[in-house]
Order: C-alpha cells, then sequence, then structure tokens
C-alpha cells in the first residue's frame, strides 16, 4: 500500500492493476514459504493471474498506449537463450515470474511489468477474464502437450481451477468424452458446468479401480490423462487408465519422490509428459475469449477489495469456491 509508484524503464509499462485471482501456489507461499527450491527469504508480493490497466508507457514501448486495458503474462525471460530461440521460453532457467521468490507479484495497486508480456485485451474481454488466462493458459499448454485432438476420449484427474480449464480446453479442442474426478461433489458440480460429460466422486477405491471406474463410464480407455493434483494415488490411477499407445500429462505438483507403476506405464508405451507453466498461449487464449468460443466466467465464485486481501486468501485457503478475484481498484464498482 505504502510503496512508492514505480517508474516504467525503456521498455515496460506501468499498470493500474484491476483484477488478481488467487492461485493455490500464492497460499502455499503465505502458508509454508517455499514450494520446492523456490524459497521466500525476504518480503514477497504475492499474485500472478493479473489485468490492469496502463498508465505510463515506457520510451521504447510503440504498442501500447495510456488507457489500454491489458492482461499480463507472468514470465518474462531475462536473456535469449536456447529455450527463448526454440520458442519455450518458459524452461529459460533464468526466466523473471511473478510471486516466484525472489520476483515480486502484481497483487498491488501499482506495478511495471515487461511491455512485450503486457497483451492488450478487445472491447469484449472483461478485466476478470483477463486475470483468468494465466489459469487458462495451464489448460491450453497441457492439452497442447497431451495432443487433445478431434474425437479424444480424455480423463481429467482433479476438478480445481487447474482441472476445470483443462476440460474447457480439452472440448474446445474436440474432445468426444472427458470424465473428470474429485473428492467434493460441489467441484465435480462445477466440471459438469463446465463441459465434462462424465464426472467421478473418488471415496476410497484403489487406482485400479478409479482406472476401471474412467474406462467403463468413456465406454473404452482414454487416450489422455491430464493429471491436476499431484497426489501419488491419482498419478497411479492416471497410468492405470490411459490406453496403450496414449498420453499422460503430470500437471499437479505434489512431492518430490512419487512411486509409481512405471513398468506398467513402460511396457504399454504410454507417455508420460511434464509441463512447466505455459508459454505462447495469450494471444491463443484472448482469441479465444473473444470470439467466445471459451467461457471462463463460471471460475469465478468469490470477489474480494484488495483490503480483504486476508479474508480471500483464507477463504482460498479453506476451499471454498473455485477461483477468488481480488479487485485492485477502488474506483472501480463494476463486478
Amino acid at each position: 500500500e505504502n510503496r512508492p509508484i514505480p517508474e516504467p524503464g525503456a521498455n515496460e509499462v506501468l499498470l493500474r492493476m484491476h483484477s488478481v485471482g488467487i492461485c493455490g501456489s500464492d497460499v502455499h507461499y503465505w502458508q509454508h514459504g517455499r514450494i520446492g527450491d523456490f524459497v521466500v527469504k525476504d518480503p514477497m508480493v504475492l499474485g500472478h493471474e493479473a489485468s490492469g490497466t496502463v498508465v505510463k508507457v515506457g520510451s521504447g514501448v510503440t504498442h501500447l498506449k495510456p488507457g489500454d486495458r491489458v492482461a499480463i503474462e507472468p514470465g518474462v525471460p531475462r536473456e535469449m537463450d536456447e529455450f527463448c530461440k526454440t520458442g519455450r521460453y518458459n524452461l529459460s532457467p533464468t526466466i523473471f515470474f511473478c510471486a516466484t521468490p525472489p520476483d515480486d507479484g502484481n497483487l498491488c495497486r501499482y506495478y511495471k511489468h515487461s511491455a512485450s508480456y503486457c497483451y492488450k485485451l478487445p472491447d469484449n474481454v472483461t478485466f476478470e477474464e483477463g486475470a483468468l488466462i494465466e489459469p487458462l493458459s495451464v489448460g491450453i499448454h497441457a492439452c497442447k502437450r497431451a495432443g487433445v485432438t478431434l474425437g479424444s476420449k480424455v480423463f481429467v484427474s482433479g476438478s480445481g481451477p487447474i482441472g476445470l480449464v483443462n476440460v474447457l480446453v480439452a472440448k474446445m479442442m474436440g474432445a468426444a468424452a472427458v470424465v473428470i474426478t474429485d473428492l467434493s461433489a460441489s467441484r465435480l458440480q462445477k466440471a459438469k458446468e463446465v463441459g465434462a460429460d462424465f464426472t467421478i466422486q473418488v471415496k476410497n477405491e484403489t487406482p485400479q479401480e478409479v482406472a476401471s471406474k474412467v474406462e467403463s463410464l468413456l465406454g473404452c480407455m482414454p487416450e489422455i490423462t491430464v493429471e491436476c493434483t499431484g497426489v501419488q494415488a491419482c498419478i497411479q490411477a492416471g497410468i492405470y487408465a490411459t490406453r496403450s499407445g496414449g498420453t499422460l500429462v503430470l500437471v499437479g505438483l505434489g512431492p518430490e519422490m512419487v512411486t509409481v507403476p512405471i513398468v506398467n506405464a513402460a511396457v504399454r508405451e504410454v507417455d508420460i509428459r511434464g509441463i512447466f507453466r505455459y508459454c505462447n498461449t495469450w494471444p491463443v487464449a484472448i482469441a479465444l475469449l473473444a470470439s467466445k468460443r471459451i467461457n471462463v466466467k463460471p471460475l469465478v465464485t468469490h470477489r474480494f477489495p484488495l483490503e480483504k486481501a486476508l479474508e480471500a486468501f483464507e477463504t482460498t485457503k479453506r476451499g471454498e469456491g473455485v477461483k477468488v478475484m481480488l479487485k485492485c481498484d477502488p474506483t472501480d464498482h463494476n463486478p
């Protein structure tokens, strides 16, 4: 609140922030001070799902002007390394990323960011939708890595925000049937709302039993499984469920060491792929939102002003609703 308003560099823009979504990683840093090797050592601003209005542009910026509404891609490469040259800049080891220590996020009133990673929003795309491009991008990147295409049968494990965006994107990319699992009946209901064809509420089934339920609902084993929980039993179920020759994409992050039936995957030629965030997804997402081919609005279940950020974080921590959105602009009264 009391920080000085930053001055943008030559290739940066200064933004008045509008909408910032709370991610599970934000809550994890707040509660535990670390995720894997990323450790919070100094005070850090959270937030990386964001949109805002340009208030000032650096001398080298030509594609944006004050008043433009933009969505922010939080990962900005610091150098043109081999990963950037091949278009996989998300894998650059020196990348700047909002709210990943030691880099500050954008849950604040004013924020400066690389202009190349701020994308102008069309008039018919709201600030909230702009903030939701970040989680939506995870779904786009995961489904691309999985090879979802016309007629695909897809199993999504976990019905949190990331599971839900994978349902949205898989259906958009032509999946014929999507089955999704979760512990929570209310989250599965939300999955139905956004387009899941079948839901399975997991209670105490074994991974093999979950895989069997997936197969019976789809009428076959899915070619593609998108695992969004990071839970060991769910990864095991993902391997058992995926059709021979199919692909399992690991999106959810859990413990560093996990026991999985790797020989089962190996002898059936099940490809296991990881994803790290996303790359080259903002233009795609904006086009999908502007054309109304994808509707992310149902994902937002709670809204809080920035002054009630703690309450918003507590709500997310308790697992209430789906996506909690913070409003950083006190002059804006629109939902």
